[in-house]
């Protein structure tokens, strides 16, 4: 997944297909329904959950995917509702250092921002710990005063696979934006179509596409991981 690819849905689109879609760079194919933490190749991986402002509730699917998820570590901050930036990235480095395996973000939201300030201060250190990431809803902290510590969003490359999944009527986050950072990062860009902020509220407790991309992602994660 190097460079950013776009990857529209209609609403009709079956999770497995979108995921298909956006896992068809680099020649991979999807792993199949009942993925529980494996790469393809059966080589372990580390899920690390990153939630955004005011935590994900019990019902939202990042919860859900963390009691599934064998082994997942769920990045927990001191204060969920007044966020900064150096204890936010500071919990994700911890949990990506401490992970026993290459590891998966699977981020939301501010989560998202949090992760990829992690990712840029670990660029020297950790070489080869991150496998891939799943941005979904990322936020845009100059849209919110906030989140304005979060400010600027790194805009380099990311040196593994990663997809961008945002709404295209984010109240958070325009879709321009996302797909600005999508760009920038490098990442493949799924665009669905009004989904809000992609979580409880906008009705997305299962989430089954974001299952779905869970498991491309966990395709190419073994490559990743071996060439970093």
């Amino acid at each position: 997944m190097s460079g950013a690819c776009l990857v529209t849905l209609n609403p009709s689109t079956p999770p497995r297909h979108a995921a298909i879609a956006a896992a068809h760079l680099n020649g991979q194919h999807l792993v199949q329904p009942g993925w529980r933490g494996e790469a393809e190749t059966g080589a372990p991986v580390s899920v690390v959950i990153v939630p955004g402002w005011r935590n994900s509730g019990p019902g939202h699917w990042q919860s859900l995917w963390a009691a599934r998820i064998a082994g997942a570590v769920r990045v927990e901050q001191e204060d969920w509702l007044q966020p900064h930036r150096s204890p936010w990235v500071a919990s994700v480095e911890e949990a990506i250092a401490v992970a026993p395996h290459p590891v998966i973000l699977v981020a939301h939201s501010l989560g998202c921002i949090a992760s990829v300030h992690a990712v840029e201060q670990l660029r020297s250190k950790a070489a080869g710990s991150i496998a891939g990431a799943l941005f979904v809803a990322p936020a845009d902290p100059e849209r919110r005063a906030l989140f304005e510590d979060f400010t600027p969003v790194p805009a380099n490359p990311l040196p593994f696979a990663s997809i961008v999944a945002a709404s295209s009527n984010d109240p958070y986050c325009p879709i321009r934006m996302a797909s600005a950072y999508a760009k920038s990062w490098g990442s493949t860009f799924v665009r669905v179509p009004s989904a809000g902020h992609i979580n409880v509220e906008s009705g997305h407790g299962e989430w089954p596409l974001g299952w779905a991309l869970l498991g491309a992602l966990a395709a190419l994660a073994p490559v990743q991981a071996h060439s970093a």
